[in-house]
């Protein structure tokens, strides 16, 4: 069982790198086929041009897209011709407002969409939308990769941030070609419930669950010391050397993290090894 269809979405060059040296990375170990989908963003948002605005500008932003996508293509083509890999790349000009139905789209076909880190200094408007639409509407697993940090091929250590929701156990379930491959499962339960069926045995069932594949799992429970999950995922995940945080996203509404916060947002904003998630 592996990933055999890898997909990313480029609409820059600059933070590119660092999610296509994670895919071509993947590929490689996984003989897979590497996809780059290269589009060009269109930022005019045309409903909000004052009256009286004429084609030209819309030709304008327009013909700048398209110069974008195919600068952006060429570079696609130049890392990933000389990878040694089976691979593809296409571009594409998509509106700021519409770019989720092209993401969806390719990533609906796609065993794994790997991304760059969307909250970051000088991360471009769509960053988040891409990696949201990749989720919700293309229903495939996200891995983001961090700025910093050498790209995983054969991950050794996988933590998983288990909470007992519906979000956590669909994205191990999707990461379960990672957790196979790696040599020990951490399952991380910060502050168990007092009540409930797995109050005695916290991650007892999912342990079981994960063994029966074969993957060799520990459990470890952490009070909640700091006021962020995030923040004490992350002091973990570096105390344990894991090379990848596996996670259920967006258990609270998008709206509600984008206003307020939340694990997934925070997450993603400080992540500094790799990021499974799955909605």
């Amino acid at each position: 069982m592996a990933y055999k269809s890898l997909l990313t979405v480029m609409t820059e060059t600059q933070r590119a790198e660092r999610a296509l040296a994670q895919m071509v990375s993947l590929t490689q170990a996984m003989d897979a086929h590497a996809e780059a989908l290269c589009l060009g963003v269109d930022r005019s948002q045309t409903g909000y041009y004052y009256a009286g605005a004429n084609a030209l500008i819309l030709q304008e932003t327009l013909s700048r897209a398209n110069a974008e996508a195919d600068e952006i293509l060429g570079y696609a083509k130049a890392y990933l011709g000389k990878a040694g890999i089976r691979w593809s790349a296409e571009n594409g000009v998509a509106q700021l407002a519409d770019i989720g139905r092209h993401v969806a789209h390719r990533a609906r076909f796609s065993d794994l969409v790997v991304l760059p880190q969307p909250y970051s200094k000088d991360c471009p408007a769509e960053a988040e939308p891409i990696v949201e639409a990749a989720m919700f509407e293309g229903h495939a697993p996200v891995l983001i990769a961090p700025e910093k940090g050498e790209p995983f091929s054969t991950p050794r250590t996988v933590m998983i941030a288990w909470n007992e929701s519906v979000e956590a156990m669909r994205a191990i379930r999707c990461a379960l070609p990672f957790l196979k491959q790696a040599e020990l499962a951490r399952i991380v339960v910060i502050d168990p419930p007092r009540h409930g069926p797995d109050r005695s045995d916290p991650g007892g069932m999912l342990s079981q669950m994960l063994a029966r594949h074969g993957i060799k799992c520990e459990i470890d429970v952490l009070s909640k010391t700091m006021t962020r999950v995030s923040d004490i995922l992350n002091r973990h995940a570096a105390d344990t050397e894991s090379d990848m945080i596996v996670m259920g996203a967006y258990g609270h509404s998008r709206f509600r993290e984008a206003i307020l916060g939340g694990a997934t947002r925070n997450m993603l904003e400080q992540a500094t090894v790799p990021v499974f998630l799955a909605h």
